[in-house]
């Protein structure tokens, strides 16, 4: 069984189903109204959890009931909460989402306790990280975590995964001591510069990355599928699995909790690809980020139907 540590953020979703995305200074009318737990880092745990991962979430929560309900959604999905402490001032992160009739979504992220994670929130947590098979970590917390994490990781020779996302600037420096990072289009452009829309520029970008460091580079174009580029050809583009899409919120985060876990369990990366791009279909047949991640009976089934 896959042992993975997940350092990142948990927020509280708080979405509405809106007609259209307001544009500046637009209100509008929406409905149904849903919260729920959230946060990439807690969407990846819950993802790779789900699958059959043993996971450890390392986060920062507020001392108010959105925090009790964070610890309380873990423990509920049996991730390891040892390492998930409250702040004694700032609140429990939130996420405002809207996602409109073609189930498209613009989501503001206020990560309030979760982005004061410290270094040494991270090396208080090293028996975790010795234990763990696979590393992973977003951007959506303090960048002093992020390279404290990697930092760490490396020192014990961990595979490192890193989803990009938010974008935030990282040196090469760190990007040297990824294992695998796993940007979508608008992260690749603005990791490289090459405006990523197809398989050609998703090819520039990677050779890029891969010049930083990066030993593989895996960009996520949505419905269209990967690009996969780990150094051994030019890379290879894998298709995604068409579903009928009902919020595409958390897509990126399932892909990550399930590529996580099917690294650590030792599959060969493209069928790691494949399986993880399934719990990303999967995902958006359901509505919310955390409550949609497939269980590993789900995602059996999917492929079965899907061979």
């Amino acid at each position: 069984m896959a042992n993975i540590t997940v350092v990142g953020s948990y927020v509280v979703d708080l979405m509405s189903r809106t007609p259209h995305i307001p544009s500046a200074g637009e209100t509008v009318l929406g409905g149904p109204f849903r919260m729920g737990p959230g946060g990439k880092g807690g969407n990846q745990a819950v993802a790779a959890a789900r699958l059959g991962s043993n996971v450890t979430m390392l986060t920062k929560v507020g001392k108010d009931i959105f925090g009790d309900e964070a610890i309380k959604n873990f423990e509920n999905e049996g991730i390891e909460t040892t390492h998930i402490s409250r702040h004694p001032e700032e609140v429990t992160g939130t996420a405002l989402i809207a996602v409109d009739d073609s189930s498209e979504n613009m989501i503001v992220v206020a990560p309030g306790a979760c982005g004061k994670i410290t270094k040494s929130d991270v090396e208080k947590a090293k028996a975790d990280f010795e234990k763990a098979d696979v590393v992973l970590l977003q951007l959506e917390t303090s960048m002093e975590a992020v390279e404290a994490t990697v930092e760490q990781a490396q020192q014990l020779g961990k595979t490192i995964i890193l989803n990009p996302a938010p974008y935030q600037e990282v040196t090469a420096e760190l990007l040297s001591k990824v294992t695998y990072i796993t940007p979508n289009e608008t992260e690749a452009t603005l990791l490289t510069g090459v405006e990523v829309n197809d398989e050609a520029s998703a090819r520039e970008a990677a050779a890029i990355l891969q010049e930083k460091g990066v030993q593989t580079v895996i960009i996520t174009l949505g419905k269209k599928g990967c690009f996969i580029h780990d150094g051994t050809d030019e890379g290879r583009f894998v298709q995604a699995f068409q579903v009928e899409a009902v919020d595409t919120t958390g897509a990126g985060d399932a892909f990550n909790g399930a590529f996580a876990t099917f690294i650590a369990d030792g599959f060969p990366l493209d069928e790691a690809v494949i399986r993880a791009n399934a719990v990303g279909a999967l995902s958006v047949t359901k509505i919310g980020t955390a409550p949609a991640m497939p269980y590993k009976e789900d995602l059996e089934q999917f492929l079965s139907a899907h061979k």
